[in-house]
């Protein structure tokens, strides 16, 4: 079931002041007390919120969230994100795209690109490339993980290092304010550190509700990018450490922050 435009509105609510109620909701959207409490109950039974007494809080857990809800979640956002990423890569290039619905949706945004030689370990990536034209799609070899399409393991690491790129494009589960990109499964972590070490380019794509989230392995520091693009202005500390390190900053259908500008020369 994907998640309706009120519950994203709900979730976006609760993560922006920290709580929501459900008299104060159930006014703003002018439904019932019940409709609300239902909402609240199926968001938290997603896991992407929990609940309180009177109302709900967003969800601070280490365990992922399935595939198919991360896909619904902040859906417009992504697309943004993935349009603003793909004006970055030009034609007659070649690229790894990683897991991750964010990185989906710059496929998506990659359709009518010519020329591109695409390498993934995402079997989404190439469903959704397929029939694009001129375009050469690679499928890393490997352990096919059933949950989201995605392909790991040390093999799907040798054969990515076959291969130096123009770009990497890489999506993540969480971000944290210290600047580390971090996700769940220590396979896809090797994967992703693979596709880095082997891109001229590389960028990452995420919406600021990753700084939300918490997980456990440390894919890299984003002061080893060249890109960052997300959909809203990530926090303070996050923005300076990628000020200091030059690491480009792009807000999704914004230019890019005045303060990386004014630092930029």
């Amino acid at each position: 079931m994907e998640i309706s435009s009120r519950q994203s509105r709900i979730i976006a609510a609760a993560r922006a002041s920290g709580r929501v109620v459900v008299e104060e909701l159930a006014a703003e959207f002018d439904v019932t007390p019940q409709t609300i409490r239902k909402d609240l109950n199926e968001l938290c039974q997603r896991g992407l919120l929990a609940r309180v007494h009177g109302g709900a809080v967003p969800a601070r857990s280490v365990s992922n969230v399935g595939y198919e809800q991360r896909r619904a979640l902040a859906a417009e956002q992504k697309i943004r994100i993935g349009e603003a990423a793909a004006r970055h890569i030009p034609e007659n290039c070649s690229l790894f795209i990683n897991i991750g619905t964010t990185t989906e949706q710059v496929a998506r945004s990659l359709y009518h690109h010519k020329g591109l030689v695409v390498i993934t370990n995402n079997i989404n990536v190439v469903n959704i490339l397929s029939g694009a034209p001129s375009k050469e799609l690679i499928l890393a070899g490997g352990v096919v993980r059933q949950t989201d399409g995605g392909i790991v393991g040390e093999a799907t690491v040798d054969f990515i290092r076959q291969f130096k790129v123009d770009y990497a494009v890489i999506g993540t589960s969480a971000l944290d304010h210290d600047g580390s990109i971090l996700d769940f499964d220590y396979r896809e972590v090797q994967v992703a550190r693979a596709i880095l070490e082997n891109a001229r380019q590389s960028i990452l794509v995420a919406d600021v509700s990753k700084f939300e989230r918490t997980a456990p392995v440390r894919i890299a520091h984003v002061s080893q990018l060249d890109m960052v693009v997300m959909d809203a202005p990530p926090p303070d500390p996050f923005v300076e450490i990628c000020n200091a390190a030059d690491v480009m900053l792009e807000i999704a259908g914004a230019a890019e922050l005045p303060n990386r500008e004014a630092t930029s020369g």
